[in-house]
């Protein structure tokens, strides 16, 4: 079994440790939650256990779907081996419904739905509290050149239209979600890091009951149950 070798990064949610082969990361998740770039803290026991097995769950679902992730192998409850990629410093943030910072910004009722999803780029800089850019900015940044973005665009819409079917198929609105991609050694573009409630918004499709981080955000109590929900419904469906 590959083991850990030194902690490369710590991030809000998860370690990334080096291994003894170049190409592969571990990832160890943590119970920690944050919310406005970190300034509320919290946990919940085995947040990261759910975390760590439903984004790697979501990820061999999408896979099935042709999407490219760097995901090799779920090690532990806590711990995958993943390729080791680098990460281009985009947030990519797809909409299907108006929700949160988008609500706020344009004055938007929360829960209004949109005619084609909206696709928006944030600058992965938490000194400067990761700003929103256009992909003008990001070329000008040298983040990525056009054919990246282009590439990234189409990549982000059809994990929106893979994540919309898996959640709707068991009950759960796909509101929005924020991803990350990564260049792998050979320089393919790749989806990275994790996909789950906290980085996705969720809601009951009947109910509309909010099953993500934004209770922890918002102080809406049952912060563990909903990830536990979320979870048991995907397997639940998808056995």
């Amino acid at each position: 079994m590959m083991e850990k070798q030194q902690l490369l990064y710590e991030g809000k949610a998860k370690k990334v440790y080096s291994t003894t082969d170049d190409n592969l990361c571990i990832f160890e998740y943590k119970d920690d939650a944050t919310a406005f770039n970190g300034l509320k803290k919290g946990s919940f026991k085995g947040k990261g256990v759910i975390n760590n097995r439903m984004a790697n769950f979501i990820f061999r679902l999408l896979e099935k779907d042709g999407i490219k992730t760097h995901l090799v192998e779920e090690i532990s409850e806590r711990e995958t081996l993943v390729k080791k990629v680098d990460i281009i410093p985009l947030e990519v943030i797809v909409r299907n419904i108006a929700a949160g910072s988008f609500s706020k910004r344009y004055g938007v009722e929360e829960g209004t739905p949109f005619a084609q999803p909206t696709l928006e780029f944030s600058y992965k800089n938490d000194e400067l509290g990761d700003p929103l850019i256009n992909d003008y900015h990001a070329i000008a940044l040298g983040i990525a050149d056009r054919k990246d973005i282009d590439e990234i665009a189409k990549i982000a819409f059809k994990v929106n239209d893979c994540l919309k079917r898996i959640f709707i198929n068991i009950g759960i609105k796909l509101v929005d979600f924020k991803i990350e991609l990564g260049r792998t050694a050979d320089g393919e573009i790749v989806l990275a890091d994790e996909i789950s409630p906290d980085t996705c918004r969720l809601w009951d499709a009947e109910t509309n009951k909010k099953l993500d981080k934004d209770r922890f955000r918002q102080d809406l109590g049952e912060f563990g149950e909903v990830y536990h929900e979320v979870w048991a419904r995907l397997t639940d469906h998808y056995k």
